[in-house]
Order: structure tokens, then sequence, then C-alpha cells
């Protein structure tokens, strides 16, 4: 007996009230956005500046230990990695560690990186400082106007991308529920000030393509639907192809979930943050593909064939308001 989270044949009304969904998507937008420019990101060191120092020491690398050391001269943001070579003989482990920029210096004074020396020697005492290189704010500056075109860019290619595979409404609608998704994604970030540095980013950009990808299963069952019932109506239509798919869809975003949720809780702190984006954005992301993307293509209507396009080209179909 297959497991189902969803019954195999289901007739749910996913659009009894779609500008309802668009509201409340709408609503929660705003809420991001006025979050994101009144209180701001708690960025981490990648985008605030600070010091990066390589560590080694005959000792195995404790991450949780030189953490609490490190957590006792209040420096703020500290991120810990350790670093794996097979080059490296059975004396040498080496860490990474990083401490953010005090308020009013570019980076970590040498009287800090002292502290931090004799805070950790209590843990490996052996330990020596092998180099200590900093970022400034110009370079955590160009960081961020990086991320930026990154993600900017990402949009724009599924735009082009589901432009030439679709039509410009699937295409439109596709990207409305990309933007959805990352505005409510950097809106919980700051809501909640959650350390958002460049693993987040790369979050960002994992999101897009889970997205995306639900986003166009839904659209080819669209497509072919739209082929097959020519006389019905395009709601009918969106509802027939989003119930076909909701199986799939569930099962997706739940096995999914379940392992993000056992990183999350057995991971540590060092990818924490991006767990909790990927938890976030399957959530929206599940939500957008049905209720946003596929909303917007029921408000800017789409062709009744492709079979014959020079026939189909002013025929346009839209019943939101049915």
């Amino acid at each position: 007996m297959r497991l189902r989270l969803v019954p195999e044949n289901t007739s749910w009304d996913f659009f009894a009230r779609p500008k309802l969904w668009l509201g409340i998507s709408g609503v929660l937008i705003v809420l991001a956005l006025m979050s994101f420019f009144f209180q701001g990101l708690n960025y981490g060191i990648d985008f605030r500046g600070g010091t990066t120092v390589r560590t080694e020491s005959a000792q195995p690398v404790d991450v949780g230990a030189y953490r609490e050391a490190l957590q006792q001269l209040e420096l703020g943001d500290i991120a810990i990695s350790e670093v794996f070579d097979p080059s490296f003989g059975p004396d040498e482990n080496v860490a990474m560690v990083r401490i953010q920029a005090q308020e009013g210096e570019e980076a970590v004074s040498a009287e800090v990186i002292e502290n931090a020396r004799t805070a950790l020697q209590e843990v490996a005492p052996d330990i020596r400082f092998v180099s200590v290189e900093s970022v400034g704010p110009k370079v955590s500056g160009e960081l961020i106007q990086t991320a930026i075109i990154a993600v900017v860019l990402a949009m724009f290619a599924v735009l082009v991308y589901i432009w030439l595979r679709f039509e410009w409404q699937f295409a439109l609608g596709a990207v409305v529920a990309l933007v959805h998704d990352v505005v409510l994604t950097i809106g919980i970030f700051s809501e909640l000030q959650i350390r958002f540095d460049l693993a987040i980013i790369a979050a960002l950009l994992t999101i897009v393509g889970y997205s995306l990808n639900d986003t166009v299963v839904v659209f080819d069952r669209v497509r072919e639907n739209l082929m097959k019932y020519k006389k019905r109506p395009l709601r009918e239509v969106l509802n027939i192809s989003i119930n076909e798919t909701l199986s799939r869809t569930f099962m997706t975003s739940v096995t999914t979930l379940l392992a993000l949720v056992a990183l999350f809780v057995l991971g540590g702190d060092v990818i924490r943050g991006f767990v909790f984006a990927m938890i976030w954005g399957v959530i929206v992301g599940t939500y957008s593909s049905i209720f946003v993307a596929s909303a917007i293509l029921l408000v800017l209507g789409v062709k009744r064939d492709w079979s014959k396009p020079d026939q189909a080209a002013g025929t346009q179909f839209s019943d939101v308001d049915a």
C-alpha cells in the first residue's frame, strides 16, 4: 500500500476567491518590505566586514569549545569552521575564525586579536594564528551589490526561459511568484533578525530554483489541459491541472521538509540560517506555485490552442471574476 498525503482524485476549488489569495500575498509583501526598510537585516560578517583568522593546532578542532571561549569576549558575530585538507599531517588541525568588525572600526584591532588568542589558548594551549586577514566595508558593500545582481539575473533568466517555453502570461506569473518567495524570505529574516550572510543568498537562489520547478510542473499540466479541454473555462482547467499535480507537489514538499527539519535540529549553528531559509522557501514556494502563479495566469488569460497560432493569436481567455 502506497503512502498518500492527499487523495488520489481530488476536485478542490483553488480559485473560489483568487483575488483573496492575491490580496493576502500582497499584504504579506508590503509587511516584508516595511520590515526591511524600517528594521533592516541583521547582516553577518560577509556583509559587515571583519577579520578572518587562520588557526593551527596539534589538538583536534572543537568548534563548539572555540565558539564558547570567544563568546565570552562579546565580539558580536563570530563564525568558526574547520578546514579539511588531505595534505595536512596528524598534528595540523586548521580552523578559520571570522570576527565581525567592531563598531566604528574597519577591522578588528590588534588588541582584540590578542584577546581572542588568549581565549582560544584555554581550549588549545598550542594554538597558533597562522594568518590574519581583514575585509573592510568597501568589499562588504561590493558583496551586497553582487548578491543583489545574482538574484535579479536569476529571475530574469527564469522570465526568458518560461517566456520561450510557454507564453508571456506564464512567464509573468512565474516571475511574480518568485519575487513573492524572495521578498517574503527576506522579510522573515528582517522581522526575526536572523543573521543574513552569503549562505542565505545561496538559499535564496535555491528557493528560486525549487519554486520554479513546482511552477513549471503545474504550468506544463495547464498547457496540456488547455489543449485537451478547449471549451472549459480557464478557472476550471487550472483547478483540474493543480488537482492532478497536487499529490506530486505535496509529496515533494513534505519529503524535502523532513530532510530540512532534521538538518535544522541536528546540523548546528553554522548551517541553521541556511536551513531555516530553505524550510521557509519550500513552504512559500509551494503556496506561490498554486495560489500566486496560477492566480496571475487566471487574471491575464491565455491562448486556448497552441496548435493553430494564427487563429489563437488574438484569442485570450480570462475568467477571474467567474
